[in-house]
């Protein structure tokens, strides 16, 4: 058994892996992979290898990341990610998982990281440990990685029809480059940071507006969501696991509302009109991905879909223990 870089030759190979082992939850496409593990440079490659057996076939492999672009949005650069670990289940308790963590945790240290978070990376795919993963989450908890909390998928099958009219402000998709400036002065006001890069990214990568949903006044932008379905041009978050669901699938989230602006009711009518763009689109389904707000998202009927534990560990308290 051996271990080898990441490249683009074995995409196909961790495609099935990957799916012959969570596939049935977690149903990944080739297209997808490269979107988040290879074009993402954010990937960092020391941290990142493949398990391979003496015939040559891909038994797991470790994906890490840190940030590492230019777009200056705040993120903190003592942070690292492992976005994810996978070993097939014949070869596990072998050591191979624990070695490949292991490259993992040294190479992020080496880049300066200070705490690495599992999931939740740039173009991540989970916001934690699936939940119900419990064996995964003790492994993690013996190697000193500890519990921070929960988050959730939450799913809705509740249409609405109509765009909701609110007092002193109006919805609209963003179709023109005033209004893309105009967002993006709001995300860097009210939302810097991921959701502010995301938005960044959007247009660099050649969105053209369809997928936010705006709310306006007279001057400025006061509230955004996304929305996503089978025609965005990225796989957004809220619609990578779509082939569960055969008659299609959109996505909403992030949203958010100006703190100056909130209490007016804004936020629910921001949510059902994110809903209503994707119904006129004839979508059935909507996934809000990354988030504990379950009471307010009832609100359209929306319930727990998927739940993930989030874990991180400190290098620093380990060096401080004597541990590393």
């Amino acid at each position: 058994m051996y271990y080898e870089p990441i490249t683009r030759n074995r995409a196909n190979d961790i495609v099935h892996l990957w799916n012959q082992e969570i596939g049935d939850e977690f149903p990944l496409r080739k297209e997808l992979l490269i979107q988040n593990s290879y074009e993402d440079t954010n990937v960092l490659a020391a941290g990142s290898c493949l398990a391979v057996d003496e015939s040559g076939n891909l038994i797991g492999f470790i994906i890490t990341k840190k940030y590492q672009e230019a777009i200056d949005v705040g993120f903190n650069s003592e942070i690292g990610w492992i976005q994810v670990l996978l070993v097939k289940t014949e070869n596990r308790n072998r050591g191979i998982g624990t070695e490949l963590l292991r490259r993992a945790e040294d190479a992020l240290e080496k880049s300066g990281a200070k705490k690495i978070i599992l999931g939740k990376d740039v173009w991540h795919y989970f916001p934690g440990i699936p939940d119900h993963y419990v064996q995964v989450k003790q492994w993690f908890v013996s190697r000193n990685y500890h519990f921070d909390g929960r988050e959730y998928d939450l799913l809705t099958e509740t249409p609405v029809l109509q765009i909701p009219e609110v007092k002193g402000a109006r919805f609209s998709l963003l179709n023109n480059k005033n209004d893309q400036d105009l967002l993006l002065d709001f995300l860097h006001r009210c939302f810097p940071g991921r959701w502010e890069y995301e938005a960044i990214k959007y247009f660099e990568m050649g969105g053209d507006g369809r997928e936010f949903v705006i709310l306006k006044n007279d001057v400025q932008v006061i509230g955004f969501c996304r929305i996503n379905d089978h025609l965005s041009h990225q796989i957004a978050q809220n619609i990578y696991w779509s082939p569960l669901f055969t008659d299609g699938l959109g996505g909403m989230g992030p949203l958010g509302i100006d703190a100056a602006e909130r209490g007016k009711g804004y936020g629910l009518a921001l949510v059902q009109a994110g809903i209503a763009y994707l119904s006129r689109r004839g979508l059935k389904h909507f996934i809000i991905d990354w988030t504990q707000l379950i009471d307010f998202y009832k609100k359209v009927g929306a319930h727990p879909w998927k739940s993930y534990a989030t874990y991180f560990k400190s290098l620093e308290n380990e060096k401080v223990a004597g541990v590393r």
